[in-house]
């Protein structure tokens, strides 16, 4: 039986719960901004006001990039995959891979 206190030394593992959490961790900030701005436009419409239409477009933009950071950038995203791929190929072969 394994004990899900303490983590594996095994490296597979690790970067499994590192990239869960960072999703984890993305999932609970879009939850949070669905439920606050869903309650800041309510209380702005039954005032006949419109500001919380800039908070929301602030935050959503936040919420953006952190999504694209953690499904795109960070270790295991698909984008990140691509370019380290690339990188490993280019050196395999004898070329030079920080061409810019």
């Amino acid at each position: 039986m394994t004990n899900d206190l303490h983590p594996s030394n095994d490296p597979v593992e690790r970067l499994a719960r590192r990239r869960a959490g960072a999703k984890m961790g993305w999932y609970i900030h879009a939850a949070v901004y669905v439920l606050v701005n869903l309650f800041l436009v309510i209380l702005a419409s039954s005032r006949g006001q419109d500001w919380a239409m800039y908070p929301l477009l602030g935050w959503g933009l936040g919420l953006l990039i952190h999504g694209a950071v953690v499904f795109f950038v960070a270790p295991g995203g698909n984008f990140y995959d691509r370019l380290l791929d690339r990188e490993r190929k280019a050196l395999r072969g004898g070329q030079r891979g920080d061409r810019g």
